[in-house]
């Protein structure tokens, strides 16, 4: 039997927006350009989601998307195995940043539960900027390294060589990132990896959605996971360009603002 649901976590609640008020466009965009997060509720229906997509950004098609750009994540019980897969199965999902191994991610998804699991399922966020913070704070050198071009490349034979933390003109930071077998790693870098899934852990907050509740986020800042489920869970996504500016990634916590700096190579 599906567990009594709490359906405004802490973390939903502070970052809720409230889809049917007048202005509702301008503090998303607000929201985003602050925190990179906004949490949302009402979207009842896979039409609701996309009407709301809409009036934020330009749907972005995706692999396994719909022709209008929805696409709709469940247990298929056919690809379990598959590198690249693990969405379409009941497994856990490791944090990573929407389409990493492509030249320009889209910059923000949309997430929103259409039926919730039995058991399991729920959502995991990192915010990139805590992990940064934390990285240059307490593991400096690993920080670095990580932010050394070129000392990655995410997704298969057609992939993309990059870093997990990309230093930009303005000095705001992107951050990239996958743990799957799609990723592979510089020598250099590997020491480091066991520093930076410490780190990404330490900042990861659960959000237990129920239907017709989601959140939307700066592609560029913030990981999100999944817990392993049971039963039919399904949510539709949408990935996309925002509809208004937002500036790179984001501007370091004030503990790592003395980031090196290093050249651009996404």
């Amino acid at each position: 039997m599906r567990r009594a649901h709490e359906p405004y976590a802490d973390v939903f609640v502070r970052n809720r927006v409230d889809l049917t008020v007048l202005g509702a466009e301008e503090e998303i965009a607000g929201r985003l350009r602050e925190t990179g997060l906004v949490t949302v509720d009402g979207l009842a229906s896979r039409t609701a989601v996309l009407a709301f997509a809409v009036r934020i950004m330009k749907l972005v098609p995706h692999r396994d998307s719909d022709s209008d750009g929805i696409t709709t994540i469940r247990d298929t019980r056919r690809h379990t195995l598959r590198a690249g897969f693990a969405g379409f199965g009941n497994g856990a999902l490791d944090p990573h940043t929407e389409r990493s191994g492509t030249p320009n991610p889209p910059r923000l998804m949309l997430l929103v539960c259409g039926q919730a699991a039995e058991t399991g399922g729920e959502c995991l966020l990192t915010d990139g900027q805590a992990v940064h913070s934390d990285l240059f704070t307490g593991e400096r050198e690993a920080g670095s390294a990580l932010a050394q071009p070129r000392t990655a490349f995410f997704g298969a034979g057609d992939g993309h060589a990059t870093q997990v933390f990309t230093v930009h003109d303005d000095l705001r930071v992107s951050m990239r990132l996958r743990f799957d077998r799609l990723a592979r790693w510089n020598p250099m870098v590997q020491p480091y990896l066991p520093h930076l899934r410490a780190a990404v852990a330490r900042h990861q907050v659960p959000l237990d959605l129920a239907p017709g509740q989601g959140y939307l986020l700066d592609n560029e800042r913030w990981l999100h996971a999944r817990r392993a489920f049971t039963g039919d869970r399904v949510f539709w996504r949408a990935l996309g360009q925002p509809l208004f500016p937002m500036p790179r990634g984001f501007a370091p916590a004030p503990t790592s603002a003395r980031t090196p700096m290093f050249s651009e190579a996404g």
